[in-house]
């Protein structure tokens, strides 16, 4: 299992994260997903998710993934 870290620019209430979460969670490989606002970063649990891919998801919620850290 890894865990990824995504820093996402442009969250600024409840509602924002719940949507970068539902979309994340959508992500195949993603096992658990927990978006803090307060943090604006979203820890990811996977097995096999692609950076792509979770970029993609938090991108079709209408944010941007500043940084990934592993």
């Amino acid at each position: 299992m890894t865990k990824i870290k995504l820093i996402i620019k442009g969250m600024h209430c409840a509602s924002c994260a719940t949507n970068v979460e539902r979309s994340l969670s959508k992500v195949p490989g993603v096992k658990s997903v927990n978006v803090s606002l307060l943090t604006h970063k979203a820890v990811i649990e996977s097995e096999n998710a692609k950076e792509d891919d979770l970029k993609k998801a938090v991108s079709r919620t209408g944010y941007s993934v500043v940084n990934v850290e592993k």
